[in-house]
């Protein structure tokens, strides 16, 4: 998960990215090598969840292809369902959906050459992953925050609970309270409160934030201390 601060700079990162990902951060080996060729590569593919449904959430194209080869592979065998757009394009994408109440995935696939290659932008209504995660079978990271409620500004009028894909959120004594074992820190209720009442708040025990300007500035400090100690 990604609230859409964070979703954004993964789609506009102007530079080739090569790192390592410390385990703590991502706890499954195959997704821990982040590599982004021509990052600046971005396509917007038709997302299959909403296509299989027979009356899918509009728009379908909010599926984000990121960087090569995956981008140009898309094009060539989707011609159809894809167009490829520019990072301001792919920022417009997030923005809108995050305005519809949908989330934001950062996506790594074993098949897709076990590294990043998307960001999808889901509705609990059409996401495959979404509805087998509610059911039991986790296919989804928390972001690594949790939201939490200003009782000074919370009016208790469940606008934010209505838009909650996880269901995290629900009103108590007049008060919404939130399940931050359910809660996905995805960051859907806060723009959503009317009264500026939600906030994330980073969270140790749901992991660390794969924050990806973070982690190019930890392996480029990485790196230069190894430069630094072999010239000692």
């Amino acid at each position: 998960m990604a609230p859409l601060a964070e979703a954004t700079r993964w789609v506009t990162i102007n530079q080739d990215v090569s790192l390592t990902v410390p385990e703590q951060v991502v706890p499954f080996e195959r997704a821990r090598d982040v590599v982004m060729q021509h990052p600046d590569h971005i396509v917007a593919l038709d997302c299959p969840c909403r296509v299989s449904r027979k009356k899918p959430c509009l728009p379908l194209d909010v599926c984000l292809i990121v960087g090569e080869p995956f981008a140009s592979f898309i094009l060539e065998h989707q011609p159809d369902h894809a167009r490829a757009i520019t990072p301001r394009e792919a920022v417009g994408i997030l923005q809108a959906e995050d305005a519809r109440g949908h989330a934001h995935h950062i996506f790594f696939k074993e098949a897709m050459l076990d590294r990043f290659y998307a960001i999808c932008n889901c509705c609990a209504c059409c996401c495959g992953a979404m509805h087998a995660h509610r059911h039991g079978t986790p296919m989804l990271i928390s972001s690594g925050h949790v939201s939490q409620v200003d009782e000074t500004l919370c009016q208790g009028c469940e606008t934010c609970a209505e838009f909650c894909p996880f269901g995290a959120l629900a009103l108590r004594d007049g008060l919404m309270t939130v399940d931050e074992v359910a809660c996905m820190g995805c960051g859907v209720c806060i723009g959503r409160c009317p009264h500026g009442a939600l906030s994330l708040r980073r969270e140790e025990a749901r992991g660390v934030p794969l924050e990806i300007e973070g982690l190019m500035a930890e392996a480029s400090e990485r790196m230069g201390l190894t430069v630094l100690r072999d010239h000692v």
